[in-house]
């Protein structure tokens, strides 16, 4: 028997499965989640393209990870706690983070680690699993202050081969912080397949270790990561500790624009595997199952977050031109005798070559 059998709510076809809790899924939910997906899409999309015309910095694509991101996302409350790593812009433009904001981070702007006033989304974690003990804090914070809101941690299967995975777990299980480890198993580290991380069947089963419950889901239906993560978190409200989640999934393109991933995978096996596993071709095939699609609807929703990524593309590129000095000016609260040394010679530098 599989260890930790794969949650569906729908399958490949979108067919509702017998499962309890799917009774929940109604169409106005499909279509709030129809939208917003289609809406991170497009997002990803256009960054891919700014990027390649030399307007953005290097991007981490997510395009076939939008159900896990925004299915889990979906299910947080006003006041929780999310932290991403560098490629869940889809979860936190999900949880209120503004669009604007999200494409300057990837400009290299300091302003696109702010989040809007009263979100908690903590900036981008690069370094791999630091975030997983961060998250474990903030939610003992919460506990300790007496609220009911949690936090969620996003992370990649390479995550899990590092310390702070082990470190974040471990804490919030002795500690029973209101947290949710969700694991995004994309399959691959970078370009090292997750054959070559764990000797594990699976990434759910490490929750054994640390007394957790541990949930493995099917990270293309948007419906089983949404209502597993909400149980998660409601469980985490009740004080009954974290949950580990392995939402299964695949990412289409490259780890992130500076890479080629023909150099590791089979590209063309990916592209064959689009019409089986695409989440948002899922979610539309489920609709039209149910009887809820309309595809002038269907047509007017992509129009609208074509708009809507065009204006916030004008926004980031109406941006004041950042202040070079804040480079050297927040390292510290009072800069030492070496950065300020620093500082000199680079303006003295850009002095020179703007004579």
């Amino acid at each position: 028997m599989e260890p930790f059998k794969m949650i569906r709510y729908m399958d490949e076809q979108g067919n509702k499965q017998d499962i309890e809790g799917a009774e929940a899924i109604t169409e106005d939910l499909a279509k709030a989640m129809y939208e917003k997906m289609t809406l991170v899409r497009t997002f990803d999309r256009k960054a891919i393209s700014l990027q390649r015309q030399g307007r953005l910095g290097t991007y981490a694509p997510f395009e076939g990870q939008e159900a896990a991101q925004v299915g889990s996302a979906s299910a947080l409350k006003g006041e929780d706690w999310l932290f991403p790593t560098y490629r869940d812009h889809a979860a936190t433009i999900t949880f209120g983070h503004s669009l604007p904001r999200v494409f300057l981070y990837w400009n290299g702007r300091v302003e696109g680690c702010v989040a809007p006033e009263g979100k908690h989304i903590f900036p981008p974690a690069v370094p791999i699993a630091t975030q997983l003990p961060h998250a474990t804090g903030a939610a003992l914070a919460e506990k300790w202050k007496g609220t009911d809101n949690a936090a969620i941690v996003y992370f990649g299967d390479g995550a899990t081969s590092e310390g702070d995975f082990h470190e974040g777990m471990n804490f919030a299980s002795v500690f029973k912080a209101p947290v949710v480890f969700f694991n995004q198993n994309n399959q691959y580290a970078i370009s090292v397949h997750i054959s070559r991380q764990m000797n594990s069947e699976t990434i759910a089963q490490k929750s054994v270790a640390y007394g957790i419950p541990g949930v493995r889901v099917d990270g293309n239906d948007i419906f089983a990561v949404h209502f597993e993560t909400k149980k998660a978190l409601e469980r985490a409200r009740r004080g009954e500790g974290p949950t580990l989640i392995e939402a299964v999934t695949w990412r289409y393109g490259a780890h992130t624009t500076a890479d080629d991933p023909t150099k590791y995978r089979d590209q063309e096996a990916s592209v064959q595997k689009r019409p089986q596993i695409d989440p948002l071709l899922r979610l539309e095939r489920f609709m039209k199952n149910e009887g809820y699609w309309d595809q002038d609807w269907a047509e007017e929703v992509s129009s609208k977050c074509a708009e809507t990524i065009e204006s916030a593309v004008a926004e980031m590129e109406s941006f004041p031109e950042p202040n070079v000095e804040d480079i050297f000016d927040y390292v510290f609260e009072k800069p030492t005798w070496t950065i300020q040394q620093q500082k000199e010679e680079y303006l003295q530098l850009l002095r020179g070559n703007q004579g």
